[in-house]
């Protein structure tokens, strides 16, 4: 653990979306976002809405400057990554006090997305996608 941590109360949170699996802890500093130990504008391409998402839960509280987030995560792209880190702050946010849990559930924060990709089916292209009919 780096010293300047050592003190610090660490709060974790894991969050899933699709593949991805990510498990966040929040410290509290000034707002650094650290995602597999590279900045989170950098990780995630300087895409703004992967970076607001990961915001959300922060911003509902507003706490965005008051924690800093580090995160290790693994599976899927860069979106089903970013929402799984949103759900993992929020989480950890749960367990920093039980008064936040309303306010996150209330804005779909703590919630699972329970899309993922529908299995292919033997005689199809894809999942649904037929193909093509020939009458001769």
């Amino acid at each position: 653990m780096n010293s300047q941590i050592k003190n610090k109360a660490v709060y974790w949170g894991t969050g899933r979306r699709k593949t991805s699996v990510a498990r966040v802890r929040l410290i509290p500093g000034n707002g650094q976002i650290k995602i597999n130990g590279r900045s989170g504008d950098d990780y995630l391409n300087f895409n703004p809405l992967c970076l607001n998402s990961i915001k959300a839960p922060l911003q509902t509280l507003g706490l965005e400057n008051s924690y800093d987030i580090f995160v290790n995560v693994f599976g899927g792209g860069l979106t089903g990554q970013a929402d799984a880190i949103k759900q993992g702050a929020a989480r950890a946010l749960c367990e920093l006090s039980l008064d936040n849990r309303k306010p996150l559930k209330t804005e779909g924060h703590l919630s699972r997305d329970p899309r993922a990709k529908e299995r292919r089916k033997y005689g199809l292209k894809k999942a649904r996608k037929a193909p093509q009919f020939s009458k001769r």
